[in-house]
């Protein structure tokens, strides 16, 4: 009877200290799944970290048609077609086109400059600053070829002319005659309807 009273006191002992073993086991394995749980979730924040940094880095660009906008589109040189007088679009005319009442068109030539005769032999130069009064804008392609042509007419017949040649509002009339019909032979079967003098130097 005393051993099993012994055996019943030192029971409550064992259970006891089981108990306390459970307890403190409890908080060890409790502590475990939150370990893993924290390296899972800093591992995961590091990977999602980087990946966002190396699209943000080496990501494509969409094309600007994805948000909606358009590419640039590159300008071609477009160059003028030679032999029939006519343009390629874009082209800039070598004279200053400008639309006239009535329909008619007003073409400005470059500036002339040439050396004339004088008398004593003296060095005289005349610049002339021409406006072509055409019938219609057409017109313009037929003239703008022929310029070499027409360059070189301005040139042998200006440096035959004398200064007092162009005095006077008949010398201007005559002078403005000619031309006309020196263009016109040039640029034949078209015509021009006149020739505007806007500016004429004589030094």
């Amino acid at each position: 009877m005393a051993k099993d009273k012994g055996k019943s006191k030192e029971a409550p002992e064992g259970e006891a200290a089981e108990a306390v073993e459970g307890e403190e086991g409890a908080p060890a394995k409790k502590k475990l799944p939150v370990l893993f749980i924290a390296i899972g979730v800093a591992v995961a924040l590091v990977l999602g970290g980087g990946g966002t940094a190396a699209f943000l880095i080496f990501g494509k660009k969409k094309p600007p048609e994805a948000h909606g906008e358009k590419k640039p589109e590159k300008k071609e040189e477009k160059k003028k077609e030679g032999g029939h007088g006519k343009e390629g679009e874009g082209a800039k005319p070598v004279g200053i086109v400008k639309e006239g009442p009535d329909g008619v068109t007003f073409y400005t030539l470059p500036d002339i400059t040439v050396n004339m005769q004088s008398p004593d032999n003296r060095p005289t130069y005349i610049k002339l600053k021409l406006t072509l009064e055409l019938p219609n804008a057409e017109l313009v392609e037929v003239l703008e070829p022929n310029m070499p042509r027409m360059q070189d007419m301005f040139q042998s017949f200006l440096r035959e002319l004398r200064p007092e040649d162009m005095q006077g509002s008949q010398g201007n009339y005559q002078l403005r005659m000619e031309i006309q019909r020196r263009v016109n032979l040039i640029i034949a079967p078209a015509k021009v309807n006149a020739v505007l003098i806007e500016e004429m130097l004589i030094s």
